[in-house]
């Protein structure tokens, strides 16, 4: 591998794979969940899903519960410790 690839590019690989397994993750999510996806036949049959209860499953997935507790910074102790005064 070291003939075809040089080390400075390591870290490009790695967050371009990074990127697109979210890619994928997303989109597999999307028509996978989704409740405005319809992949099989008899739900596309249907004109008009009622579907509130799955479409609010959807939204607020568990990573969203789990952030809507947290407090909204990315660093709180740089913040407390730039924010408090002495």
């Amino acid at each position: 591998m070291g003939r075809w690839m040089k080390p400075e590019v390591y870290p490009l690989l790695a967050a371009m794979t990074f990127v697109t397994s979210m890619c994928v993750f997303q989109l597999t999510r999307n028509m996978l969940q989704n409740p405005d996806v319809r992949i099989s036949k008899t739900r596309r049959s249907m004109g008009v899903l009622d579907n509130k209860e799955e479409g609010e499953k959807y939204a607020e997935h568990g990573l969203r519960r789990f952030l809507r507790t947290r407090p909204p910074e990315i660093m709180p102790s740089i913040n407390h410790f730039f924010s408090e005064d002495e």
